[in-house]
């Protein structure tokens, strides 16, 4: 095994970081974050009261995959310092600095992640994404984790097969049409506009599911999480009435290039009370 003491760049909490993101392939327990790698194996964070993060996996390539899952290198204390006073995440800056997006080992599974959940449940989404991946790849020894899916697990497949695993034709077939044309992996070197535009071109693929590929697959965070049912929400609750998916791009847009990791805030600050809405009017 091979351990490294590494010092988060800029405000960073890996319990913030990490309290939803137990699924197949990761697992949080005592504070600890248990997750397969792509690279092979499992790795393992933890960390100490000083800030630091221990990371331990069997490789060299394990440490730098939990470096990038655990977004470490990236400092967002720009996007803390632009936004401290912002009226709808200001307050969430505030208490929860060090929060960052648990990103994905392997772009696929978040598009998978991305396809799950559209137009349902957040809960069943993953569900779904749990049943797909544990069908997918095999477990590894000692654990109840599974390994992260690649392109070559859904470019395999026939469609039929993911819907009797509880994924939509339609989004099934899209997911597996796109393994076999696109080598996701390579998105990561490409700009964030060419990037998105080619994604766009795909059928079934709309601007929320490219919010969620290039926030957790990526590593970005330039695109928002448009047509976000929490959004929607939040904007609809802002503007005294139901809002259209689309229409949540205005409220990303005051945040440009962050508009990614504002989605995320935005989430975060409207499901514990920090954004100051109207209350509803009386009938």
């Amino acid at each position: 095994m091979i351990t490294a003491a590494v010092r988060p760049r800029g405000p960073y909490s890996l319990r913030d970081t990490t309290r939803a993101g137990s699924d197949a392939t990761r697992a949080v327990v005592d504070g600890v974050l248990v997750a397969a790698l792509a690279s092979g194996g499992a790795g393992r964070a933890w960390q100490q009261a000083d800030g630091t993060v221990q990371l331990r996996a069997p490789h060299e390539a394990g440490i730098d995959e939990l470096r990038f899952v655990l977004a470490l290198n990236d400092d967002h204390g720009e996007f803390l310092r632009r936004f401290s006073r912002d009226p709808l995440i200001g307050e969430a800056t505030r208490r929860v600095r060090g929060l960052r997006p648990l990103r994905t080992p392997t772009v696929a599974q978040a598009l998978l992640r991305a396809v799950c959940g559209q137009l349902i449940q957040a809960r069943r989404a993953r569900s779904i994404e749990r049943t797909v991946v544990k069908a997918l790849t095999p477990p590894l020894t000692g654990t109840r984790l599974h390994a992260p899916p690649d392109c070559a697990a859904f470019a395999r497949l026939a469609p039929a097969e993911l819907r009797r695993l509880g994924l939509g034709t339609r989004r099934g077939g899209a997911l597996v049409r796109i393994c076999r044309s696109l080598d996701l992996e390579r998105l990561r070197s490409l700009p964030g506009d060419a990037c998105a535009d080619r994604l766009l071109r795909e059928r079934g693929l709309g601007p929320w599911s490219v919010g969620v590929v290039f926030l957790e697959g990526l590593g970005r965070y330039d695109r928002g999480l448009v047509a976000d049912l929490g959004l929607v929400k939040l904007l609809s609750a802002l503007r005294g009435r139901w809002v259209e998916g689309w229409e949540t791009a205005e409220l990303l847009e005051p945040y440009g290039e962050w508009a990614g990791l504002a989605s995320l805030y935005l989430l975060h600050a409207y499901k514990n009370g920090l954004v100051p809405v109207p209350k509803p009017r009386a009938a």
